[in-house]
């Protein structure tokens, strides 16, 4: 074994060294290779709830980063002409037909035909996702999402003060989170998952319109698993104070017990205070166990990605930005070098690794 874990740490290293040279150890190069201006490649935003592609916060950032990479294509996905009618749109729709409209738009952009990196802000993490696994052409080479509910919510989040939209899609909820209408008007609906309510689930796997399809929670879609597993990384970071999405965990694909499979089914009222039931991390939950996304063999080759921000959902500083850009966005288009040499090198080094050493 000793050989093996040998090998996979001197395969690691070098494609550590290769990816990550700075540039200025690279300008020794310039005198064998010719000189080609700095490209990125394209980035697609997709928006959170309650915000939209309009906002002064998304244009600010859309700003940013077209000032610090000159030349950069910076896409905000929209599902709408103005600001109003995109931000309602993040609160009542239905989202399959979201998804699809973005498959569309997308599709339609010139620039972004030789693929793009893919950025998405809380529920427009899971959205982004649901575009790798059902679409995908274009291409996502890096997915990142920021506070995303990869494993639904358990809990509605609570609206602002003067929130009339989020306050509106609540009082629609209290019709039934599974009713037909909620299931296809209310988004957030069609990611409510609480497994702590064996009643609740059951409806959940039976009526849910969206995150049990992307999950293949009922029956398992394999271009779902080739999609994901396409992409170079998919990054997914979790902020360490999240109360708006329960459990926070979702953003790192965890979430509580199943109550079918496990011995605390709901949380059943004895005369001793029950014990808090606490998420199960991902590695230790059925799908990853049963691999019904792909997940665990992304993991294998080194493809998943755990970052933590901290601070509350979405105050994202530049100790967060840091974690992500420049490493997987923001960065050069795919080579041929890249595509054929460094990705191989660095699946079978994490995957050896894996093997021998079980990390």
């Amino acid at each position: 074994m000793g050989a093996f874990v040998y090998l996979a740490t001197v395969i690691l290293s070098l494609y550590v060294l290769i990816s990550l040279a700075p540039a200025s150890s690279l300008n020794a190069l310039s005198s064998v290779f010719p000189a080609s201006p700095l490209r990125y490649h394209p980035i697609v935003i997709w928006h959170g709830l309650g915000d939209s592609a309009y906002s002064e916060g998304m244009q600010e950032v859309k700003a940013v980063l077209e000032d610090t990479h000159p030349g950069i294509f910076v896409h905000l996905v929209h599902l709408a002409d103005n600001a109003a009618a995109d931000q309602k749109a993040g609160i009542f729709g239905e989202v399959n037909d979201q998804v699809e409209k973005a498959c569309e738009q997308l599709a339609s952009i010139p620039e972004l035909k030789d693929g793009f990196d893919a950025v998405g802000f809380s529920q427009g993490g899971q959205f982004l996702r649901a575009y790798v696994q059902r679409c995908n052409k274009p291409a996502v080479r890096n997915l990142v999402t920021f506070g995303s509910q990869h494993q639904g919510i358990a809990d509605l989040p609570a609206c602002r003060p003067a929130d009339f939209l989020c306050k509106l899609a609540e009082s629609a909820l209290r019709f039934g989170v599974y009713s037909d209408y909620a299931q296809h008007n209310v988004v957030s609906a069609q990611y409510f998952r609480n497994p702590l309510d064996i009643k609740s689930f059951n409806e959940y796997l039976s009526k849910n319109a969206f995150i049990a399809d992307i999950n293949n929670e009922r029956r398992i879609n394999k271009q779902y698993i080739e999609r994901l597993q396409s992409l170079d990384n998919f990054v997914m970071l979790l902020f360490s104070e999240d109360t708006t999405v329960s459990p926070k965990e979702s953003s790192w694909f965890s979430t509580y017990p199943d109550p079918n499979t496990t011995s605390s089914a709901g949380l059943i009222s004895t005369l001793d205070a029950p014990k808090p039931i606490l998420p199960v991390p991902l590695r230790k939950s059925p799908i990853y166990k049963e691999d019904r996304l792909g997940l665990a063999k992304m993991d294998k080759r080194g493809a998943l990605v755990f970052e933590v921000c901290e601070g509350p959902h979405m105050s994202i500083d530049r100790e967060c930005t840091d974690k992500v850009f420049g490493r997987y966005i923001g960065i050069a288009p795919p080579s041929s070098f890249g595509r054929f040499v460094l990705r191989p090198l660095r699946d079978f080094a994490y995957t050896l690794r894996y093997y021998t050493l079980g990390v």
